[in-house]
């Protein structure tokens, strides 16, 4: 299953929303506290520009595999922009549409 996941556009961009979402709960739920509440700033440094990264890749993967896969923007592409944005937004997008999709 993981050589299917590398081998497709859909499966990469699964990859990319995991990678994505758990950037985005590591910053949310554990690097920003540290650093607002106990000032200990070292892991939101190092992590915010990862997730940075992570967020970019997702966004042009996303977009590029919706072009690529003829997919309406009002049913499927903007479900998973907007999923990006929220915590374990992307691991219920991946669940409920990118899984089905790819299969």
């Amino acid at each position: 299953m993981m050589k299917k996941l590398f081998n497709t556009s859909i499966g990469r961009l699964r990859i990319l929303a995991i990678l994505e979402g758990i950037s985005l709960i590591v910053l949310v739920f554990i690097a920003v506290p540290l650093k607002h509440v106990w000032d200990i700033p070292g892991l939101s440094k190092s992590l915010g520009p990862i997730h940075g990264a992570l967020f970019l890749l997702f966004v042009f993967n996303a977009l590029r595999v919706g072009v690529e896969q003829h997919w309406k923007f009002k049913e499927i592409t903007w479900k998973i922009l907007v999923a990006c944005f929220i915590p374990f937004g992307t691991f219920y997008i991946d669940y409920k549409i990118l899984r089905k999709i790819d299969e």
